[in-house]
């Protein structure tokens, strides 16, 4: 009996020490990383159990950069339904008149848009009297809440609407001339942009863009030095006016009689057909977003999901409406959260890491979820975390002073933790932040 009395203490000591060391761990890996510990979020949990074995500033508001996919991602495919797919079509009435019914499609391309109407010319409607453009899809408003002015130039970042396509992005040439002469820069497409080009010729490879708000809006300053041709690209600043040009061209390709207008109108319920129609499926832009992180691709289908909740045109009020009732589905409380967009660009966004991991340990059992997210190696993590191997899948979010990264590792013990790590600190370097993630994980990899 005596023997069994030490073998117990000897196994609460143990236990005793590992509950205070592991954590202790992480904790001195925080503090050699020089950030100040204020500005770092942890909270991991069993995905068992749901209990939480390490935490740090867990409940304190934090922007959650592109981690934020995780959540609305998910909520939007909960709505809209795995198999569903991006549609644009093109109607015709009984009086010659065509509607094209946009779906908000971003992978909708110029040459979608010449296949479309080249079928409305092989089924002999050459000259219609009108066509309508029914965009009733989404609101008018095309970039997200809090999102910045002076990423206007960035292309992870385009603008999003009815009027997806192209990726919202126009295409630009730069190409060398004569040795210390100007370059020769141009556009691929016809769109209302004008370059003050100040980009010379010479022995090496150096463009920058910029665009000054206190000029026109369609000028664009590139400058530098040229020794080979370029592609570039900008956002559009209206794609409206981008996608109108595009349709505009496909016309003409499809040799179809019409110089009028193209009015908005709702697309009725009767008296109409199908023409033809251009599909892409959801599963291809969940790739997207998961891997790649697409901004693009996250906003549309967060607003895609909140017109088919409400039953009505897509906006950020009916999105916010489908995401919490998809929070209430999971029992979940977002209380003390706040999204204001699809995609996390936006620093409104507030959440907690301790509301992260409650969402990840309720889809812990999601396969089809879990193998969306990326492992060591892949997408957004292609050069990092290789030590974890297929022991991490993962969503990290990057913004200006903030990193983070969300998901499940297994440890080296078997077991799976949802965690969720936020770093918000203006003094570091991008990567002493990526390197203190990955230490942090190393450490629940190594002791849990």
């Amino acid at each position: 009996m005596k023997n069994l009395g030490q073998i117990l203490l000897t196994l609460i000591l143990l236990l005793t020490f590992q509950t205070v060391s592991y954590p202790a761990e992480i904790d001195r890996t925080i503090s050699k990383s020089g950030i100040n510990k204020g500005a770092v979020s942890v909270s991991v949990k069993d995905i068992q159990t749901g209990t939480c074995v390490y935490s740090l500033n867990e409940t304190q508001p934090v922007m959650p950069a592109s981690t934020l996919k995780i959540i609305t991602a998910s909520a939007a495919v909960d709505t809209l339904g795995k198999d569903y797919k991006f549609a644009t079509k093109l109607y015709k009435n009984t009086n010659n008149e065509l509607i094209l019914k946009l779906g908000a499609d971003p992978f909708l391309s110029s040459s979608n848009l010449n296949n479309l109407l080249s079928k409305a010319y092989e089924k002999k409607i050459i000259s219609p009297k009108s066509i309508y453009i029914d965009d009733y899809i989404f609101d008018s408003t095309e970039w997200g809440e809090g999102w910045q002015w002076d990423d206007e130039l960035n292309t992870l970042m385009p603008k999003f609407s009815s009027y997806n396509i192209d990726k919202n992005l126009l295409n630009i040439i730069v190409s060398p001339t004569v040795m210390n002469a100007p370059a020769n820069v141009y556009t691929t497409k016809f769109y209302p942009v004008s370059f003050m080009n100040l980009v010379t010729t010479a022995k090496t490879n150096d463009i920058k863009l910029s665009k000054n708000n206190n000029i026109p809006k369609n000028m664009i300053t590139i400058e530098g030095t040229v020794n080979k041709q370029t592609n570039m690209q900008i956002p559009v600043e209206s794609p409206k006016m981008y996608f109108i040009l595009r349709l505009e061209d496909a016309i003409r390709s499809a040799k179809i009689e019409y110089y009028g207008k193209f009015v908005q109108k709702k697309t009725p319920p009767s008296n109409v057909y199908l023409v033809s129609e251009i599909n892409h499926p959801l599963n291809d832009a969940l790739e997207e977003i998961f891997i790649k992180s697409n901004n693009l691709m996250a906003e549309t289908i967060f607003k895609l999901a909140g017109a088919k909740f409400a039953n009505n045109t897509g906006s950020l009020e009916n999105s916010q409406k489908m995401l919490n009732a998809y929070f209430q589905k999971l029992g979940l409380n977002s209380q003390d959260i706040k999204i204001v967009d699809g995609s996390g660009v936006s620093k409104n966004n507030i959440i907690t890491t301790d509301f992260m991991t409650n969402f990840l340990v309720k889809q812990a059992n999601n396969d089809e979820f879990k193998n969306l997210l990326p492992t060591a190696g892949e997408g957004t993590l292609k050069n990092r975390m290789l030590y974890f191997k297929d022991n991490l899948k993962a969503k990290t979010g990057t913004l200006s002073d903030v990193s983070g990264i969300a998901g499940y590792i297994t440890s080296r013990n078997g077991k799976t933790y949802a965690f969720d790590i936020m770093i918000n600190d203006a003094k570091s370097k991008p990567s002493e932040k990526k390197s203190l993630e990955e230490y942090i994980l190393r450490d629940i990899f190594a002791n849990y």
